[in-house]
């Protein structure tokens, strides 16, 4: 995936390399290669019947660095922040057909270590961040809803403040992670009459009482992707558990919209690169036996717009993965890269 292919006039390819990148990320992608072959692709199809993959891929994904890079060092991340080097992890897993595997790690890298880095206070990152990044525990984030989906100003959780706790009531499904998670940033509304500004993002460990799960959730596709249910019945959270304050939930979940959207961007482009490629070899191999798919040129003629578009589309995607290394990214800009690449 570090090259960009372009084709010749027989639809052969010729590999251009990727300016974005340089020497210590192509270092980083073949270390992330070697891991995903080692580690992921011999276990494909038992993760995928299973419903999730196993606690241990979190460990020795931890071991290999592909956990927390833009973590702060003392908390056990990386300390550094490119988001190249998470393009990098979506890529690999992603071109090999791992797309349901890298949401579990990417899960944790885009989706629930930002809100720890951004607005979690030192005991709370000893408590969450830190185990998590060791691969010890396992994270995920509670946002859409049975009822409400993934509209967020439409929540119905609730979390009624009681002296020093919160009482938790509601359900939460499609959570990725839901099922292995060992603690859950939940979106809930802290004070029901003060609309956008009434919801709170609370950390809540899954062994509290009240709190059940169910899974893993029938998909058509991503298999072994860990989606779950969440139900949440009277549970008791501390107030010591508000990530970034209270009524201040719906501010900082818009500010990591433009990294969640970009992060399915690249996986639905590396994706899109990998089927197209393997299409592209199928029909070349059936034209070079004699064996004609309709209209060999025709679909010829097809691929090459597709790969005209694909081409346009990667150049945006690398201009938008520059930007978010250099928080430069933002939320309208990526729900453009995230809508144009599902669509293509």
């Amino acid at each position: 995936m570090n090259d960009r292919p372009r084709y010749d006039a027989g639809m052969n390819a010729v590999a251009v390399p990727r300016t974005i990148f340089d020497e210590s990320h192509d270092d980083f992608r073949d270390t992330v290669r070697r891991f995903v072959e080692r580690e992921v692709v011999p276990n494909l199809e038992r993760w995928s019947e299973a419903g999730r993959v196993d606690r241990d891929l979190f460990r020795k994904a931890a071991e290999t660095g592909l956990l927390g890079i833009t973590a702060p060092e003392e908390f056990g991340g990386g300390g550094v922040e490119d988001f190249r080097y998470n393009a990098i992890i979506i890529e690999e897993f992603a071109g090999a057909g791992a797309t349901d595997v890298s949401m579990s790690i990417d899960g944790e890298n885009d989706l629930v270590a930002p809100y720890f880095i951004a607005f979690g206070t030192d005991e709370q990152n000893e408590r969450w961040l830190a185990p998590m990044l060791a691969g010890e525990k396992i994270g995920a984030i509670a946002m859409t809803e049975p009822g409400a989906g993934s509209d967020l100003a439409s929540l119905t959780t609730t979390a009624r403040p009681d002296g020093d706790e919160f009482v938790l009531n509601g359900a939460k499904t499609f959570i990725s992670n839901g099922l292995l998670a060992d603690f859950v940033i939940v979106a809930a509304r802290t004070d029901p009459e003060a609309g956008r500004k009434g919801i709170s993002l609370l950390v809540v460990d899954t062994d509290t009482p009240g709190f059940t799960r169910s899974g893993p959730l029938k998909k058509i596709g991503l298999f072994a992707q860990d989606t779950a249910e969440l139900s949440f019945a009277d549970v008791r959270v501390p107030r010591a558990n508000v990530l970034g304050g209270e009524g201040e939930g719906w501010k900082n979940m818009r500010r990591n919209l433009p990294i969640e959207r970009l992060s399915i961007a690249v996986t639905s482009m590396a994706r899109m690169r990998a089927t197209f490629e393997q299409a592209l070899a199928y029909a070349t191999e059936r034209h070079a036996f004699g064996q004609r798919i309709a209209d060999f040129q025709a679909n010829r003629f097809y691929l090459a717009e597709l790969a005209t578009e694909i081409e346009v589309t990667q150049a945006f995607i690398d201009r938008c993965i520059v930007d978010a290394s250099g928080h430069q990214l933002d939320e309208v800009t990526a729900a453009m890269a995230k809508w144009w690449t599902t669509e293509l």
